[in-house]
């Protein structure tokens, strides 16, 4: 079958090739047909290595497809079925799953991104963040798959698998962002327009976009931002913004020590940053001892939205059917999975926003 390869990380292009073999799955495993599959900025963080994984391996995390066969012991989905994949699933009985009401923070698949899931020519290779939507067919742990109705388009279902569950989940869950509040947002690509998605949601009063970009400041309008600014005018319109004294919410969602310590400093006293964006290990943040105390500023990190995969991803499918969280609105183009390399630099120099491929 086909799929996009990474070599090696530090690669700048994927190999597109047509003979990989998939394994069987195992017990408590389900394959699944690839339908759709979004480009996400993390894939390229998985390249450069900011993202830790082991090479060779298929790339794609966020995905839609079908059920095409269960391994032994697999009750929860049926041959079939429309799912969603979730890149980093819940287990559904460990400590965070259970007593600490966290199973975002389950951590019992964590080992799967070192698991052997496909073969070329006889060699292994993994699935990025334990998955590898970059295929037409792959294979997930039951609990990694949730199923959703019929009628969803796959191309629509493919994005609440990380991008926008990552940006609305880090405001509804994260910061509880609450109505009448000032957010700004760090950040316009498919997670930070995702963020300002999730702040209208909220029913935030204000919601600053900051990018670099002028067409993603267009955009992040669009998607519900009430103001957008490059970062050297943000100091200009922070006094215009709620009480002028910061920001109730800050979020970053770039990955750069130098947007997170912006998004702190611009969180009013007493505000909430929270750092949504995946940086590098080596990226180092500082703070002194006495702003952190003189301060009182919140600074949250959210990893994948602080989410319940198994009940948010249809909450989030019944406001995008009520019309409250446009999703058809963030697919910037579909794409061939031959295209793949030109698409990743396209987002590599921030001309798009989100691109599907259509598998």
């Amino acid at each position: 079958m086909r799929g996009a390869v990474l070599r090696q990380t530090g690669d700048e292009g994927l190999d597109v090739v047509d003979d990989l073999e998939i394994v069987d799955p195992g017990p408590g495993q389900v394959k699944i047909k690839i339908e759709a599959t979004g480009v996400c900025h993390s894939d390229l963080s998985g390249m450069n290595g900011t993202i830790p994984q082991p090479a060779p391996a298929v790339l794609g995390h966020e995905g839609a497809g079908t059920i095409l066969e269960l391994g032994e012991g697999v009750t929860s989905v049926a041959v079939g079925d429309h799912v969603i994949i979730a890149w980093s699933p819940p287990c559904g009985t460990c400590v965070n799953c259970v007593d600490r009401k966290s199973p975002h923070l389950c951590a019992a698949f964590m080992g799967g991104m070192g698991d052997t899931k496909y073969t070329e020519d006889g060699n292994p290779l993994f699935g990025f963040a334990g998955a590898g939507t970059w295929a037409e067919e792959m294979i997930m742990p039951e609990q990694g798959v949730v199923k959703i109705d019929d009628d969803v388009p796959f191309n629509v279902a493919s994005l609440i698998g990380c991008a926008v569950m990552t940006g609305v989940g880090a405001v509804i869950n994260t910061a509880k962002v609450e109505p009448g509040s000032s957010v700004v947002v760090f950040g316009c690509g498919g997670v930070g327009i995702s963020v300002i998605q999730g702040a209208r949601i909220a029913g935030a009063a204000e919601i600053v976009a900051v990018d670099l970009v002028d067409e993603k400041l267009e955009t992040a309008k669009q998607f519900g931002a009430t103001h957008s600014v490059k970062p050297e005018d943000l100091a200009a319109l922070q006094p215009e913004i709620g009480h002028g004294d910061g920001f109730d919410y800050a979020f970053e969602a770039i990955g750069s020590s130098v947007t997170m310590r912006a998004a702190y400093d611009a969180a009013r006293r007493g505000g909430t940053a929270v750092i949504v964006g995946v940086g590098k290990m080596d990226d180092m943040v500082s703070f002194s001892a006495f702003e952190l105390f003189y301060s009182e500023k919140a600074l949250l990190s959210s990893y994948y939205g602080s989410t319940d995969v198994r009940s948010d991803f249809h909450l989030l499918l019944r406001l995008w059917r009520q019309g409250k969280l446009d999703l058809e609105g963030m697919i910037t183009r579909e794409i061939e999975i031959d295209d793949i390399n030109e698409a990743l630099g396209a987002m590599a120099r921030g001309e798009v926003v989100r691109q599907v491929i259509k598998l």
